[in-house]
């Protein structure tokens, strides 16, 4: 069993900093997340290179619109998730932990997934599919090894990480696409069983360390989309670069929250004006295939520089890192 990085050891037992919980776990016990346990005073990281899942994805699934477009990305992931969201889309492996004494899991050590990304001709390596929070050590171990061999390493995350984790895997962390699930604290609490302002910090963190930064938002009708709110949120972005990527997400129902209909078109659309408006550079429509919002253009003239239909790449017009029509910076990482 390894031992789990970011704890102190109490009086009652451990106390675990990986994350903004700060769980105490007494003998025998687990964080809220379900793969840290408390052996004998030493906290251990049960999920430890344990893979439930190793795929090559196109970068565009992440959403990473702004990071090497078309380019091929090997995904990695454990059980687990420090947040339990009512919606997760991937709740059968995101709370398995909750659900179940075991891990599932086949044995993936950081070497592994080096050699795996070879076969696969993937530039980048990303920690997806549940939270890479929970797997920290995994992925720090994953991205020391990854750098020395010249390849990058990319997180999907819901942002709800503690500072120092961020800090100590930034200098290999090319990219984060980062869930902003909600810009209401009762949202965060009701829903994910967490808070909010964690995971603005974590965007603002990141930022300033030199990661490409975008977010992502799924739209849950009569939950998150009003307006009033998606303005505030937008507003946030801006206040920490308004050349973040906004991804404005179609929901459908899932695990326990039923009780919504699926996000309209329109809604996604009305959402992206609202970005617009407050500033941000880039606002994307996703889950909607063949909208118009998919595309990135040029917010100097308007000029499609990259178009795309779902995760695919069909044209890039790019020119370092530039419109071809009139010259405008496109922020992102495109080499």
């Amino acid at each position: 069993m390894y031992e789990a990085r970011y704890y102190e050891k109490t009086e009652e037992g451990v106390r675990c900093h990986l994350c903004p919980h700060n769980c105490p776990i007494k003998p025998g016990e687990r964080g809220i997340c379900g793969v840290r346990e408390n052996q004998d005073g030493v906290l251990r990281a049960l999920n430890y290179a344990k893979a439930i899942a190793i795929h090559s994805d196109p970068i565009e699934k992440k959403p990473l619109f702004h990071v090497l477009p078309g380019s091929v990305s090997l995904s990695v992931a454990t059980v687990g998730c420090n947040l339990k969201c009512a919606h997760c889309q991937n709740h059968d492996i995101s709370q398995y932990p909750r659900r179940h004494r075991d891990l599932a899991g086949q044995p993936a050590p950081p070497e592994a997934i080096l050699e795996l990304t070879r076969e696969a001709r993937a530039e980048t390596i990303s920690f997806t599919y549940t939270e890479p929070t929970i797997f920290m050590e995994w992925a720090q171990d994953i991205a020391d090894l990854a750098e020395k061999a010249g390849v990058r390493c990319v997180s999907v995350t819901n942002g709800y990480t503690s500072e120092q984790p961020v800090r100590d895997i930034a200098h290999n962390l090319l990219a984060a696409n980062v869930d902003l699930k909600a810009f209401r604290r009762e949202f965060y609490h009701k829903i994910c069983g967490a808070k909010l302002q964690p995971v603005l910090d974590t965007i603002k963190l990141m930022r300033s360390l030199g990661i490409w930064v975008e977010v992502t938002t799924l739209l849950i009708p009569g939950h998150n989309d009003d307006p009033a709110e998606l303005k505030e949120l937008a507003g946030f972005l801006v206040s920490v670069d308004p050349a973040i990527p906004w991804h404005l997400s179609r929901f459908h129902p899932d695990n326990q929250l039923l009780d919504s209909p699926p996000t309209p078109v329109a809604t996604i659309q009305n959402a992206r004006e609202i970005g617009y408006a407050a500033g941000l550079r880039f606002v994307y429509s996703g889950n909607v295939w063949g909208d118009d919002g998919e595309h990135t253009k040029c917010p100097g003239c308007g000029e499609v520089v990259i178009e795309r239909f779902g995760f695919a790449v069909r044209r890039n017009l790019l020119e370092d890192g530039k419109c071809p029509k009139c010259g405008e910076v496109i922020e992102g990482v495109w080499k």
